[in-house]
């Protein structure tokens, strides 16, 4: 079973919004046990959509569009559609009902371009979006499903999963598919690789390995394919064999981010972390805030960019800097030490390098990074090479930071 997605939209081939429904619809599909055979994005054309629309129908049995749903004049995808099915627009009176009333509750006026949102193709079925006013449509033609929804993520999303993917499962039959993900920091792609060389000839010929790298992180994710509910089972067993491989590089099995896995570990031991930044800016600070209920561990932190606050808010000793720099063990411990008494939370992280693109030198050069954690009694500190990009390098002091943390609060750091 193949499918294609067709993104419709002059915004999108400009770069002024990026496509993630793509990727969520991919994902998605690939769960459903669909193969997303291509992504097509066209302009707000009809004459590009027709073609994209010709193309699709030759190599699969889904095809799937998102966007030029809306009431202005660029927006041509239903028009378009009516065209290419031959059949007329009718005005779907339910729908126009429901509008109004949203657009009255919200003291707005409906305008006459609004009702054109409620004129639903008649040869189609029509997708009730429960979070805006562009319907879905659904039209069937010569053994393949062409799928029209709105290009707003949220919207595309809930129709997905309360429309589309329902109605698939009703009219195909799928193939069994499981997906099993653990999740990785530590090492790279390749150092990962190289421990399940071995692990990976030996998986059963319906079971695939796939390796998903990210800054910092690699996720691995196990597919099987089969017809038996003992694929569960099956899967599980070689996860337990790679976590066995991967030792202290496991830090989840699923899908959490290190930021989540990290507050679950202090919240257990009913601990708390405080972060002094200078290089990362407060990304780390933002990591910890980003998940609901880090209050309960996470105090507080420091953004000690310049020489002058490391020394007026941490108490960095000014030879220390003048000696060895920022970006130094001597500088990271020092900081640490500062966050520590002035926070006086259980643990700390503290953090000084060169992210770039600039003010890199031959000793320490950009992607340099020095990270400090530990608490009053005991603290670690190690020295990392990354990327020449700035805003990459961020990112991954930042999960480094984290992965190290972890390490020490589990007792598993050298």
């Amino acid at each position: 079973m193949k499918a294609t997605v067709i993104t419709i939209g002059d915004e999108i081939l400009i770069g002024q919004i990026v496509d993630t429904n793509s990727a969520w619809i991919g994902q998605k599909f690939s769960e459903l046990g669909v193969k997303l055979h291509e992504i097509i994005s066209v302009g707000d054309d009809a004459a590009q959509i027709v073609e994209a629309l010709n193309r699709a129908k030759a190599s699969s049995q889904i095809v799937l569009m998102t966007g030029g749903l809306g009431p202005t004049k660029d927006d041509i995808t239903k028009k378009t559609l009516v065209d290419y099915f031959e059949t007329e627009l009718v005005l779907n009176e339910e729908v126009w009902e429901k509008m109004k009333q949203i657009f009255e509750k919200r003291g707005l006026k409906v305008l006459e371009m609004n009702r054109s949102q409620a004129m639903i193709p008649k040869d189609c079925i029509m997708l009730p979006n429960k979070r805006g006013t562009a319907q879905g449509t659904w039209f069937e033609r010569d053994g393949v499903v062409f799928i029209s929804m709105p290009g707003v993520p949220h919207e595309m999303k809930h129709l997905m999963e309360e429309q589309v993917i329902p109605r698939l499962q009703e009219k195909f039959s799928f193939p069994k598919i499981v997906h099993s993900t653990i999740m990785t920091a530590g090492a790279g792609e390749s150092v990962v690789a190289n421990l399940l060389a071995q692990f990976e000839e030996e998986l059963p010929a319906n079971i695939k390995l796939a390796y998903l790298p990210d800054l910092g992180t690699v996720k691995l994710r196990l597919s099987a394919h089969g017809d038996t509910e003992e694929l569960k089972g099956v899967v599980q067993v070689q996860i337990e064999k790679m976590k066995e491989i991967l030792g202290n590089y496991v830090y989840a099995e699923g899908e959490e981010k290190l930021e989540v896995v990290v507050g679950k570990i202090l919240l257990q031991k009913e601990e708390t972390v405080s972060c002094a930044e200078s290089c990362t800016g407060g990304y780390i600070a933002h990591l910890f805030t980003s998940v609901p209920g880090s209050s309960r561990y996470f105090d507080g932190g420091v953004v000690s960019y310049s020489y002058e606050v490391k020394e007026r808010l941490l108490g960095v000793k000014t030879e220390t800097l003048n000696s060895v720099g920022a970006v130094s063990e001597e500088c990271v411990k020092e900081m640490l030490q500062g966050l520590l008494h002035i926070t006086d939370t259980t643990y700390g992280i503290a953090i000084s390098g060169i992210a770039g693109p600039d003010c890199g030198t031959a000793d320490k050069p950009v992607g340099t990074v020095w990270i400090a954690v530990g608490s009053k009694e005991k603290m670690v500190a190690k020295k990392f090479h990354f990327f020449p990009s700035r805003m990459e390098n961020i990112r991954v002091f930042s999960n480094a930071a984290l992965n190290l943390l972890r390490l020490f609060v589990l007792d598993k750091l050298n």
